[in-house]
């Protein structure tokens, strides 16, 4: 396995009692961009030289679990709790009164909840793949229980410990290859990482595509592939164990607006859009937030939105930062 030459240098930062393995480029008001599952820093390979090159500090941290970073053990290591001071923990470290917070898929929660839960802390939120979750009369992974409770739908599967972690580690690469294909735009319908029979693994019916697209290399997945065998599976996987805690520990969380400037971009062909059977959840994305700057939907593109359109979500996240001021 070739791994490829890294256009940036790693550095470790602590924050909130961890190591996080982290990219740092350029100088300016902070930006940082935090990642989804399962996915890396990596992930924003495309976006953080023209982010630091429009005069910006760019952090992409791998986040706890992940990669480079510390791997706390414990399910409840991964609440949203840990995960927002994480965050708050990265500003203080490069002494920022406020960052501007970038997140896709778990990151996109991630960000627009600190942005709700710590407002002087946030200045502006881009959100990538997943809208600002709004808080429900249950949990959200209550919710999916009862939406699927006759098909498969991988949070459920994740919920029991160390299942989908022995069938993801069995073999990492094939793995990754068909979950990155199933989500994204590629994918032979959009609704294809959802319309499944209740029994049965995550990995059996999915693609593996042969060649891989080519957003994605060889050398991209070689890296991928190499940090998720060092790392395994179980802290990315903990950070859906915890949405029942989520909801019971926090109850202020996701009940007001978003005041920050917002914007949100994904992918036209996402399967996050239709997690809900007969709703399109990027619609009205901006109904619970009081700045949104734009709605960028890109045409044809899935769940992997920045890699797999990076020309189209750096312009997007551009034009954003330049409204801000």
């Amino acid at each position: 396995m070739i791994m490829p030459d890294l256009p940036y240098s790693l550095q470790t930062i602590e924050t909130n009692g961890l190591r996080l393995r982290t990219v740092v480029e350029g100088t300016g008001p902070l930006v940082i961009m935090v990642h989804g599952w399962p996915e890396l820093w990596y992930s924003w390979r495309h976006q953080i030289q023209p982010i630091a090159d429009a005069g910006y500090r760019v952090v992409a941290p791998d986040m706890r679990g992940y990669g480079g970073s510390d791997k706390p053990h414990t399910v409840e290591a991964y609440d949203m709790a840990s995960l927002m001071a994480d965050i708050v923990g990265i500003i203080d470290a490069f002494d920022a009164p406020s960052a501007i917070l970038i997140g896709h898929d778990w990151g996109a929660p991630i960000c627009w909840n600190t942005a709700a839960m710590y407002p002087e802390r946030v200045s502006a939120i881009a959100a990538l793949s997943v809208r600002y979750p709004k808080r429900g009369p249950t949990s959200t992974i209550d919710l999916w229980r009862r939406l699927y409770a006759d098909r498969f739908f991988y949070q459920l599967y994740f919920e029991n410990e160390g299942v989908a972690e022995a069938e993801l580690e069995a073999d990492i690469a094939l793995s990754l290859r068909k979950i990155y294909f199933a989500l994204s735009g590629n994918a032979p319908a959009a609704d294809y990482w959802l319309d499944r029979p209740a029994d049965g693994g995550l990995l059996g019916p999915l693609i593996d595509p042969k060649p891989f697209p080519a957003w994605l290399s060889t050398d991209d997945l070689d890296y991928y592939t190499a940090n998720f065998s060092a790392g395994g599976f179980r802290g990315p996987i903990n950070r859906y164990r915890n949405q029942d805690r989520d909801f019971e520990m926090l109850p202020d969380m996701a009940t007001g607006p978003i005041l920050q400037p917002s914007c949100f971009i994904a992918g036209s062909r996402d399967p996050v859009r239709y997690f809900v059977p007969g709703r399109d959840l990027y619609e009205d994305v901006g109904r619970h937030c009081a700045d949104l700057r734009f709605t960028r939907i890109i045409e044809g593109a899935g769940h992997w939105v920045q890699q797999e359109a990076p020309g189209d979500v750096t312009t997007a996240l551009l034009e954003f930062l330049s409204s801000l001021g």
